[in-house]
């Protein structure tokens, strides 16, 4: 019998077929855990972004990262303002200057929204750890790949941080080191998001990702015990 012909439906289309159907899933469950605390997926996604930063961002910096016009990004922080979720902060050495820093409460509500049942988590959560893991590794990649392409903005990922060392032990759940932390980790540990990050130079990043996609070790080794 032959194949059927899907030459019309190209496979990189159907993948992106299928995250199109999982990122309406997803929206769908920030808009539901959001507005039952009286906040918008927007607002959500700024509180996740300020908690992951040790200093205040600038307006026009959240506005960039989220992929949100300026006024957009503005009026969002205005209502979280209100709620006393964010207070504005200085910059040093810029007097105009005008950032945003996530306050306590903006945290536990942050973590609220976190904790709250969704479709989305509970499908992932029934993923088998290792396709979790393998996933995740699947996500940075895509992510790398678009931040390259320039369609998303720089990302505090591992794989572009200086700090990152992969492949530089031989063991297969713990291969890779962090230096900021001096510690060993696997691939299920890695951040998309890290507040440590530390953005590695063009060549030490396409030397870390040859080493860290061909599972070679890095030219960087860790420290001796």
């Amino acid at each position: 019998m032959s194949p059927v012909d899907l030459s019309h439906s190209p496979l990189s289309l159907r993948l992106r077929d299928g995250l199109e159907r999982i990122a309406a899933v997803i929206r769908a469950d920030q808009w539901s855990s959001a507005h039952a605390l009286g906040l918008t997926p927007t607002q959500v996604n700024i509180l996740a972004l300020l908690a992951g930063r040790n200093d205040a961002v600038r307006v026009k910096d959240i506005a960039h990262h989220l992929g949100v016009s300026a006024p957009t990004a503005t009026d969002s922080i205005a209502a979280l303002e209100r709620k006393g979720l964010v207070a504005k902060a200085g910059i040093a050495g810029d007097a105009r200057a005008v950032a945003i820093v996530i306050q306590p409460e903006g945290r536990a509500m942050l973590q609220a929204v976190g904790l709250a049942a969704s479709a989305s988590g509970a499908a992932l959560a029934a993923l088998p750890e290792a396709d979790q893991t393998r996933l995740l590794g699947l996500l940075v990649t895509l992510i790398r790949h678009l931040q390259q392409a320039g369609a998303l903005p720089a990302q505090r990922l591992c794989v572009t941080c200086r700090h990152f060392r992969p492949n530089v032990y031989p063991d297969a759940e713990n291969p890779h080191h962090c230096a900021f932390v001096n510690a060993a980790f696997g691939n299920r540990d890695l951040r998309l998001d890290c507040g440590e990050h530390e953005t590695a130079d063009p060549a030490l990043q396409a030397a870390t990702w040859m080493a860290f996609t061909t599972g070679t070790a890095s030219l960087q080794t860790p420290p001796a015990p």
